[in-house]
């Protein structure tokens, strides 16, 4: 039996992979958004179900942009439970994070306890959707409208993900999309960035490109967080297939569910029967009173028979060091104990039921 990583990246054929980039052989064109990458560009617009769109090198350049282009000050509300890019993007936009707690049944923030954390600095929320959860948007939006704030989603995990029938993309000011290759769609390593006021597509365009504007103008400070030609291709190539990719990943998704529902001292991730899911990571939460066992010991037994899982997130962003020596931790018991007890299982779409079965038996033979 081989080994069983986390996750497996999706990707094409080689022969339609080749195919694909054929053209830039024509046209020498590599990087600098050229032809790819405006194909690629137009038919994300569509499948997303998006106003606008805007591509990155990743998934964390797009995000740290996103936050810039809104000119954003002060201080930003925002989940500790999260992977470090969220955070580091907002610090390294000179902003500072608030840590607002997040919900035990979903993992993402805790809108009833936003609001108490607004002041007069406060300038944005920065909430996360969490392996492929949904935040109350709702909740959030009339938060935002309240206190004249900007909404800005980390919506890394929720690639094509619907709520009650809408693209998860059109709520808030802007959503940052990964394309890494970890995630249930990649362009190798990417990212995207979806909004609805039109003059963004200037401000994204030039922060990715140095600040220029035309041929002999610069009017910003930028970065280069281009996409390139070649990952631009493999988005297009996986972007047709990526329907039938969630959809083994809902069976595997179900399998699992079947194997460990009913199990004392699991906790599975039950999506909101309000979601169109993407079914982007199978955590499970292990109390370990009630499991005889804790994370940990499942996490050293997997390991020991080369499947390997993972602690995601583990540490919560505000209890690292580097992040605790400069930041407020604020009160966050649920985002403790979920980073503490959290462990996601191997995930993706060419994952075996029987596979999937194997990993059960361990865990249930802990």
């Amino acid at each position: 039996m081989g080994v069983l990583y986390v996750t497996k990246s999706s990707m094409p054929s080689i022969e339609e992979y080749i195919e694909e980039i054929k053209p830039i052989w024509d046209t020498h064109i590599l990087t600098n958004m050229g032809p790819v990458y405006k194909k690629f560009q137009h038919e994300l617009v569509d499948y997303l179900g998006v106003d606008y769109l805007s591509l990155f090198t990743n998934g964390h350049m797009a995000l740290e942009m996103a936050i810039q282009a809104f000119g954003i000050t002060g201080e930003v509300i925002t989940s500790p439970y999260t992977f470090v890019s969220t955070t580091n993007a907002i610090i390294r936009s000179g902003l500072t994070p608030v840590f607002c707690d997040i919900k035990p049944s979903d993992y993402t923030i805790d809108v009833n306890k936003i609001e108490e954390l607004i002041t007069d600095k406060t300038s944005a929320i920065v909430p996360v959707h969490v392996y492929g959860n949904v935040c109350d948007v709702e909740q959030i939006e009339k938060i935002a409208q309240k206190h004249n704030l900007k909404v800005i989603y980390d919506a890394a995990h929720a690639f094509g993900v619907r709520y009650k029938g809408k693209p998860i993309g059109l709520f808030g000011d802007a959503s940052m999309f990964s394309l890494h290759a970890t995630k249930v769609f990649n362009s190798v390593e990417g990212g995207a960035v979806t909004f609805h006021n039109p003059n963004l597509r200037k401000i994204l365009h030039c922060s990715k490109n140095f600040g220029i504007a035309g041929e002999e103008t610069v009017e910003s400070i930028g970065s280069n967080a281009k996409m390139d030609e070649f990952r631009a291709a493999m988005g297009i190539c996986n972007l047709r297939h990526i329907d039938e990719c969630i959809s083994a990943r809902k069976k595997v998704y179900e399998r699992y569910v079947d194997n460990l529902k009913d199990i004392s001292g699991i906790k599975l991730n039950i999506y909101n029967p309000d979601l169109t899911p993407n079914y982007a990571y199978f955590p499970v939460y292990v109390d370990k009173n009630e499991f005889g066992k804790g994370r940990d010991a499942i996490y050293n037994e997997l390991k020991s028979k080369d499947i390997y899982s993972r602690k995601y997130f583990y540490p919560a962003t505000n209890n690292l060091d580097v992040i605790q020596r400069v930041y407020e931790h604020g009160n966050t018991p649920v985002s403790d104990d979920v980073s503490k007890n959290i462990l996601t299982l191997p995930m993706y779409d060419s994952l075996s039921l029987d596979d999937v079965d194997r990993i059960c038996d361990i865990i249930l033979n802990v």
